[in-house]
């Protein structure tokens, strides 16, 4: 497959000058689509297959078809927003399909289950294996010694961990984390309870994620969501979608893209490896896209070396500027420009400066790729740029955001429509649990508001993100871990350091709905405590409760379970939060637990009191579309950040050179994946069959090294710490897999490579893991046949 790129640094080589004089870099666009298309045809079938596995034929007709219905129930899986009045029978992709599979299946995990198996045993088993188990169906505990989880009921559960609670010194010794599966209501209780209990320790998935979004865009526009709507895109001129992999991530997405393209919009992909989806589409909502050839999305593909897209923003900027001073008028909007904006003319001179012989070193991009680029957005009249985790965990992720907003703001495209930035988030609430209130940085109205409302005094220390958690269990200043959701472990960098540092304390506490690694690093005592799913029928109070959830959007809508729970042991994360606060707190606590654990509108009848946008929650969430939270930039062009104004910030120039016989490694998902769940061993975008431990890497790349394709090696990250210091860490056994990508980068799957990537290793102000900025070297397999073994780093035996 072909690198469509400027040789860079000595990298001029045989490979290189073969793939320019063969064919040109559309021809090479064409090919890549070729090859990738044959990979996409199956996805309805291998959804269906997936169902049966799981749930049988009936029940997985059953629930596919209620799946983002208006009376059935939301997709558990990523937080892409429907159509407004245009849901359609199945309104799903295959990986959808996939979450809803794994959580509505008919195996189970019994407290039979954990007799036979050891915490030992169990740790040898892959991320895969453990996932395929089924749902939880009863409390559990492991004791101090004890090598098996045994049944507990659930008030002795609760009476454990609240009697650890009580027992700390300071409440900020705990931790309570937070995934993006809870649902708002769950989430408003959860931190009102950590809140309550005297600290705002809240690591949430966020941390890992889009927080480097968030801080920028809550910089520049004042407030850290996404400015644009579904409508928005699909009437655009322009999508740029940068380092994101709809495809694989957010497959709805491209549906929405092909609406766009049908308007005569123009899509620009900028990413490292080629993505299937943008190549070429083909919707299986429709006929002629189970039949016929697809839809190519991606007009242009801009194969950017990691860590250049700040380059990239800035090189772009000046290229538009140049315009603007050729012919005044035509780019720039002056009127947004003295009307809504702080510190243009300073960044101005600032991009001005900028070389652009840098920025394709930096990007390894040609003039011409820039230039044309360049010329897009010229003549766009509504440019949006979407985003996600290939621009967040860098080093300088937030001063590229940030770049990237100036280049749309430059332009007056915040506020109108077609035009904006849009921050793609993964998991199905991840955006709701923040706007709930799940932050250890609160601000003060929001807190204050909870005070008012309950009659609390809620602490205003700021507490512990993701990476600063790890560090406090580590360093023996927090000894009680409790996670409502999510799979912390294998989410998390350094795996060995965060397993090290789970197990070092007193109590772990993981609310699942299924088995997964991060059970098996527990504290001195672990607690499992088993939770309905978004599929479930939640009974409480003698009647269905539903739950809401806040898709990436900003829209607001209902999620109804409709199937039977798995056991009849299952609580819902919402009653879990209401019993244990009631042992924690006692009855008579001013926050009326009880009632909230019995009629979720309660809960929602408060929040509307306390969070600005959900006035009449109750009522407005029961409409079909549900409702679209306030966003001032969007609505009013009104921007809330410490100027009044949307503030362009110059940002010093960042990229990665790869250092002499080095090279640069990005952490990525398979397409059989999502999140740290792993639905099978292959990847059929990416030609992978039967095992997960693989590098892709240029072909020059492995001859450069010395090894041949489908070599076996062990990666060693190297990473220098402030003092200079240089630390190394290992990852066992990978196959070397020829791929397009650009000389000296490549990429891997994770959790299996998050052993390699330093805690202290972050984006500056965001404290977000720079997962995608990794330093390796390839070394000969230290002991070839050996199966690795420790949390996270394990070997698929179909792989070996």
């Amino acid at each position: 497959m072909g690198c469509a790129r400027r040789p860079i640094d000595g990298y001029d080589t045989a490979y290189d000058r073969y793939q320019r004089s063969a064919r040109s870099r559309r021809e090479r666009h064409r090919s890549q689509r070729a090859q990738i298309l044959c990979r996409r045809g199956p996805a309805v079938l291998v959804s269906l297959r997936h169902g049966f596995e799981q749930m049988g034929p009936v029940r997985t007709a059953r629930t596919l078809t209620k799946l983002n219905q208006q009376h059935g129930f939301d997709c558990p899986g990523c937080a892409w927003p429907e159509t407004p009045g245009h849901r359609k029978l199945a309104e799903f992709c295959e990986n959808g399909a996939k979450a809803v599979a794994e959580e509505a299946t008919t195996r189970t995990v019994d407290p039979g289950f954990f007799a036979r198996h050891s915490v030992p045993e169990l740790l040898a088993r892959t991320d895969y294996w453990l996932g395929r188990q089924g749902r939880l169906t009863h409390p559990m505990i492991i004791r101090p010694g004890s090598l098996h989880y045994e049944p507990i009921d659930w008030d002795d559960a609760y009476a454990v961990i609240a009697e650890h609670l009580r027992a700390l010194p300071d409440p900020n010794e705990a931790i309570f984390y937070t995934s993006g599966r809870t649902s708002n209501e769950a989430a408003f209780l959860y931190q009102l309870m950590i809140r309550a209990f005297g600290t705002n320790n809240m690591p949430d998935c966020s941390n890992m994620c889009h927080e480097s979004s968030g801080t920028a865009l809550s910089e520049t526009i004042g407030i850290g969501k996404g400015s644009v709507s579904v409508t928005d895109l699909e009437h655009a001129d322009l999508i740029l979608i940068a380092g994101q992999n709809p495809g694989t991530n957010h497959p709805r997405m491209l549906s929405v893209l092909e609406k766009a393209k049908a308007r005569g919009a123009k899509v620009i992909a900028i990413n490292p490896l080629p993505e299937a989806g943008l190549l070429r589409f083909k919707d299986p909502q429709k006929a002629r896209g189970v039949l016929g050839e697809g839809v190519a999305i991606a007009d242009e593909f801009l194969q950017i070396r990691l860590g250049g897209d700040q380059a990239l923003f800035q090189g772009l900027a000046k290229l538009l500027l140049a315009v603007e001073d050729r012919a005044p008028g035509t780019v720039l909007d002056r009127d947004f420009l003295d009307r809504h904006c702080a510190g243009f003319e300073q960044w101005a001179t600032h991009i001005r400066a900028v070389d652009l012989d840098t920025v394709s070193t930096a990007t390894g991009l040609s003039r011409s790729q820039l230039e044309d680029t360049a010329a897009a957005l010229v003549a766009s009249r509504a440019t949006i740029i979407c985003w996600a985790m290939g621009l967040t965990q860098h080093p300088h992720a937030v001063a590229t955001i940030e770049d990237a907003v100036a280049l749309l703001l430059m332009r007056g495209m915040i506020g109108t429509r077609g035009a904006g930035v849009c921050p793609v988030r993964g998991h199905s609430n991840v955006q709701g649990d923040r706007t709930m209130g799940i932050w250890e940085k609160a601000p003060e109205s929001f807190l204050q508001a909870l005070d008012t409302e309950f009659g609390i005094r809620c602490p205003r220390q700021h507490g512990y993100d993701a990476v600063d958690a790890i560090r406090a269990m580590r360093d023996g200043r927090a000894s009680v871990f409790m996670a409502m959701g999510g799979n912390f472990l294998s989410a998390t960098p350094d795996t060995e350091v965060t397993a090290t540092a789970l197990r070092s304390c007193a109590l772990t506490v993981q609310v699942s709905t299924k088995l997964n690694r991060s059970h098996l690093a527990h504290g001195a005592t672990g607690i499992i405590l088993p939770t309905l799913g978004r599929t479930d029928k939640d009974i409480r109070g003698g009647r269905k409760q539903m739950v809401s959830v806040e898709d990436s959007m900003s829209v607001v809508h209902l999620s109804r379970g409709g199937l039977t729970p798995a056991s009849s042991h299952l609580r819902s994360e919402v009653a879990i939060v209401c019993e244990l606060a009631q042992h924690l707190f006692g009855s008579g606590h001013r926050v009326p637990w009880a009632r909230f654990a019995d009629d979720y509108d309660c809960i929602r009848d408060a929040i509307s009191r306390v969070i600005p946008g959900f006035e009449d929650f109750n009522t407005r969430v029961r409409r079909p579309d549900g409702f679209v939270l306030p966003h001032p930039p969007r609505d009013e062009r009104r921007f809330t950040t410490d100027t009044g104004k949307a503030t362009f910030v110059a940002n010093d120039l960042h990229w990665l050179p790869v250092p002499e016989g080095r090279l640069i490694l990005q952490t990525l998902r398979s397409h059989d994946q999502y999140n740290t769940t792993v639905y099978g061993l292959g990847d059929r975008y990416r030609g992978i069959k039967a095992g997960r431990r693989v590098l892709f890497i240029h072909p020059d790349d492995i001859e450069a090294s010395g090894y041949a394709p489908g070599d076996r090696v062990d990666l060693v990250s190297e990473w220098t710490r402030p003092d200079g210091t240089v630390e190394e860490r290992r990852a066992e056994d990978f196959r070397l897999v020829p791929y397009s990508t650009p000389m000296g980068n490549v990429a891997a799957y994770y959790p299996e490579t998050n052993p390699l990537v330093p805690l202290d290793h972050v984006a500056l102000k965001s404290n977000t893991p720079a997962s995608k900025a990794v330093t390796v070297r390839l070394v000969p397999r230290r002991a070839p046949g050996k199966r690795p073994d420790g949390p996270g780093i394990e070997l698929d035996p179909k792989s070996a």
